[in-house]
């Protein structure tokens, strides 16, 4: 059974003093499979899986009825499907779930100006500065998921705690669609009888490794004397497991979150070593990539190229560039200048292609801008594609979609 089916969920259902839990983390519930069941309400209690049919994809997401039969979210959808052959599968539509968790933003952002969005469906909220005004931590809680609901037809769950890192394990408890509480001088009941896999930081190796001298519990860790902690593991992860054991986690929420790089990668559906079909790939890739880039106000300098290979081996290579840009056409180029140096050689699996140092857009263009034309071309296919739809207008190449490839996904 799926450890995210929902199964231990602890909710909050009566009073307690939770004027020291400040902390909100808010992850919505099976965020892409809700979107896809608000127009599609007659699959409402039957298992949904979001992601691709090729033989290559993975589950993009899985509602909670798809999740009881071991449906995880990375996992291959072949498997997927021999898990819970009744499933229905829907293709990805990453543009919808864009605009709702648009939605869902900003309704986090009327209670609090500090929040920290950590991907499309979750954040921290810091509501100290708005207890005065709307009430208590465990207040502004359900206040946010009751509007949440009633202004998106979606459902959160909240954990609301002194620390991000006891916040966000709450809310992993309350799922689906509930909201646990810990008050700061609960947190060591609370943390104390959990695994030691729900601590950041322990992955199967190191859980096994505790697990051989006995410690399987929170608590177990944060009895063991940090030095013998440091032996075993290290100093430093040594130290942070020991910190957030004994429920010390000084981190505060951070509004400034700051995009490393934009990408996209695609997985064929079964090995390529044609080069027409590889360039095509990459330009869709490139427009997708700039895209993105000029939806939020970002250019970059670095480019990209990720390759995978049918035995699993990958290389990477990057060419930077003299100006930073978000033109698809030039992101494209120098994608195919560094596939071109590598060469097809083996059969390709997987391809992708990626924009790093990035910065404002605006703040990067020189005087003259070799790319004036390719901009004011691409500038007006967004304008077309926030009126039509995205593909409305592309590519000549790209105007029949390649069958092979499958799963194509933001970072």
């Amino acid at each position: 059974m799926s450890k995210q089916d929902g199964s231990g969920r602890q909710i909050t259902e009566s009073p307690v003093d939770d004027g020291s839990a400040t902390i909100l983390h808010v992850d919505m519930d099976a965020f892409y499979a809700s979107v896809e069941l608000l127009s599609r309400p007659e699959l409402r209690g039957r298992p949904v899986i979001v992601g691709g049919l090729g033989p290559r994809s993975v589950v993009s997401a899985a509602n909670y009825e798809a999740r009881r039969y071991g449906v995880n979210s990375a996992m291959p959808m072949a498997l997927a499907l021999r898990r819970c052959p009744n499933a229905v599968v829907l293709p990805v539509r990453m543009q919808l779930y864009l605009e709702h968790s648009k939605r869902v933003m900003e309704i986090f952002e009327q209670m609090t100006p500090l929040i920290e969005k950590l991907s499309i469906d979750e954040a921290f909220l810091d509501v100290s500065g708005a207890t005065r005004l709307l009430g208590s931590p465990g207040t502004i809680a359900r206040m946010l998921r009751g509007r949440v609901f009633d202004e998106t037809g979606l459902t959160c769950s909240v954990g609301v705690a002194a620390s991000k890192f006891v916040a966000k394990l709450a809310s992993s408890r309350a799922k689906p669609d509930g909201m646990l509480v810990i008050p700061a001088d609960k947190t060591l009941e609370f943390l104390h009888p959990q695994p030691v896999s729900a601590l950041w930081g322990v992955g199967k190796a190191t859980e096994q490794s505790l697990a051989k001298l006995g410690l399987t519990r929170i608590g177990d860790l944060a009895q063991t004397p940090l030095p013998t902690l440091q032996s075993m593991l290290g100093a430093a992860l040594g130290s942070r497991l020991h910190n957030l054991a004994n429920g010390v986690d000084p981190r505060s929420v951070s509004t400034e979150r700051e995009e490393r790089s934009v990408g996209h990668e695609v997985t064929f559906s079964y090995d390529v070593t044609d080069p027409r079909e590889i360039r095509r790939a990459l330009l869709r890739q490139a427009d997708d990539v700039a895209a993105r880039l000029r939806r939020t106000g970002l250019v970059g300098r670095t480019v990209v190229l990720k390759l995978r290979h049918a035995d699993f081996t990958t290389v990477t290579r990057s060419r930077t560039l003299p100006e930073a840009t978000n033109v698809g056409r030039r992101i494209y180029e120098e994608a195919v200048a560094a596939f071109d140096v590598l060469g097809v050689g083996k059969r390709i699996r997987l391809i992708g292609v990626r924009v790093e140092q990035l910065g404002e857009s605006g703040s990067s263009l020189g005087l003259w801008d070799p790319d004036e034309e390719w901009r004011d071309a691409e500038l007006a296919i967004d304008e077309v594609s926030a009126r039509f739809g995205k593909g409305t207008v592309r590519p000549a190449s790209l105007v029949v979609r390649a069958p092979r490839e499958e799963g194509r996904l933001p970072d």
